[in-house]
């Protein structure tokens, strides 16, 4: 079998000078964990996940010298400004420089997206086309509602 007969089309992705908060409105919005990040032309750049988001969003560590109520303040006051601030910062900023995005053809099989999946403890790998742009995601989720829909009544079928 092969990706193209696993992978979603219809593919939600994100642009480098979108900030961090369209992003997470995006993915609130399509109910998504993480799309591509495509350049102008449409070709793939990166990806970024809520994983990514949250890495953004993590306040710097603070020392307890006071009282308890006093250092949840004082937490809870940057936590709102770091999101402020990160909300508004475009993507080309925040996403890692030298970092490989592993990706998989429409014709590759079935087992090499498998493998990366479960290699790298990936949720999704964007699928490509020999120019670069993303043609389709394949994801974990997608993979079982597959296997459950389409692939095990037919093996029930088979079978009796």
């Amino acid at each position: 079998m092969k990706v193209q007969d696993f992978m979603i089309s219809d593919v939600y992705v994100a642009h480098l000078d979108q900030t961090l908060s369209e992003v997470m409105e995006m993915l609130a919005r399509q109910n998504v964990g993480g799309m591509p990040v495509v350049d102008h032309e449409g070709k793939l750049l990166s990806m970024i996940s809520d994983g990514d988001i949250l890495r953004a969003l993590k306040p710097k560590s603070r020392h307890m010298y006071d009282f308890f109520s006093f250092v949840f303040y004082e937490e809870q006051a940057e936590f709102e400004e770091v999101i402020r601030h990160t909300g508004a910062t475009p993507l080309r900023e925040l996403l890692p420089k030298r970092i490989k995005t592993y990706t998989v053809s429409p014709q590759d099989e079935m087992e090499h997206a498998l493998g990366l999946l479960a290699k790298h403890h990936f949720k999704k790998l964007p699928v490509i086309d020999e120019q670069q742009h993303v043609v389709g995601i394949i994801s974990r989720g997608d993979i079982i509602k597959k296997i459950r829909n389409a692939i095990l009544p037919q093996l029930q079928n088979d079978q009796r």
